[in-house]
């Protein structure tokens, strides 16, 4: 099947409908519309990642919204008072100025259209809501730059009380299997997500659901030192939160190892979870897979042959080698 490449008029038509939605629990609206982006795709819910947050601008005392970005309000007010920050304060000190910040999340859809691990497509869409964050000007540490205005170091905090209602804000559509043929590890080749890819196929993983229904690709966009654009990837679990690290100790072997192993992978919800943790996430530790080596070189047999060959070609090779 081919690259999907939706030309711009379909990606803003696509985030218009989007953030035209207000956001519900189970997201129902935003899935209906993400199932009509591409015949034969069904886009099912992944998982969210929240904790961030974006600046925001600036409520009066009243409540009225002065400004919807506080950089470019202190700018234009700094040039007002000749470029004087402490006239700027100075006029502000007392006026009970506020400023706000997006809380955010984003929330992760996927639809697989073919076989292979990157044979997905990734929609990713951001729930923000406006709070309050900060006193502009705390009385007690006058700012004595923009930099210190605009970003304290120890702000007067304020309680997160909503200034706005929660919306949806298009993020992007992913075609993954073309974003990992343009992406770059950190170490500068894409050698080591075509391993892994490999490996999954191969391995009994391969047999319990398409590798989306496990995974989803993070993808970062960076400009390199002769400014050309540069994607890396790196792989998160949809299962992280279910998972728990290895009950490691020195004599972690035989039964016992056998025992953590099938444990992981019912938590994660496939066969040979706890390799792919290994190369992919930080649930499982390095020295549990050389712990396996061992038990294999003396005759343990708890592993199928196909983890048992992902295994010593680790040993071998490992991924950052």
């Amino acid at each position: 099947m081919s690259l999907y490449t939706p030309d711009e008029t379909a990606l803003r038509d696509l985030a218009a409908e989007i953030e035209s939605l207000p956001p519900r629990p189970h997201h129902a609206a935003l899935l209906e519309i993400a199932n009509r982006i591409r015949p034969g795709c069904t886009f099912g819910y992944a998982l969210n990642r929240g904790g961030w947050y974006r600046p925001g601008g600036l409520i009066a005392a009243d409540g009225e919204r002065l400004a919807d970005n506080l950089e470019t309000w202190a700018k234009r007010e700094l040039r007002a008072c000749g470029d004087d920050i402490n006239e700027l304060v100075e006029q502000h000190a007392e006026a009970g100025l506020r400023v706000t910040r997006h809380s955010g999340r984003t929330h992760y859809l996927v639809a697989a259209y073919g076989p292979m691990p990157a044979d997905f497509l990734q929609l990713e869409i951001e729930e923000l809501q406006e709070v309050l964050d900060r006193e502009l000007v705390d009385p007690a540490s006058l700012p004595q730059d923009m930099q210190e205005l605009i970003e304290p170091i120890a702000p007067l905090e304020l309680d997160a009380q909503a200034v706005g209602a929660p919306r949806y804000q298009f993020r992007r559509l992913i075609d993954v299997r073309q974003a990992v043929a343009r992406a770059k590890t950190a170490e500068g080749s894409n050698a080591g997500l075509a391993r892994l890819f490999s490996e999954w196929t191969h391995s009994s993983a391969a047999s319990r659901g398409h590798f989306s229904d496990h995974w989803i690709v993070g993808l970062r966009e960076h400009l390199d030192r002769y400014r050309n654009p540069v994607i890396s990837v790196s792989l998160v679990s949809r299962h992280a939160r279910e998972l728990k690290p290895f009950h490691w100790n020195e004599e972690l072997s035989g039964v016992e190892m056998a025992a953590q192993l099938q444990a992981f992978d019912r938590a994660a919800g496939y066969p040979a979870a706890w390799y792919f943790h290994l190369v992919a996430g930080n649930f499982t530790p390095p020295k549990v897979a050389y712990a396996i080596a061992c038990d294999l070189d003396a005759g343990f047999g708890y592993l199928p042959e196909t983890e048992a060959a992902l295994v010593k070609d680790w040993v071998a090779a490992p991924y950052s080698a």
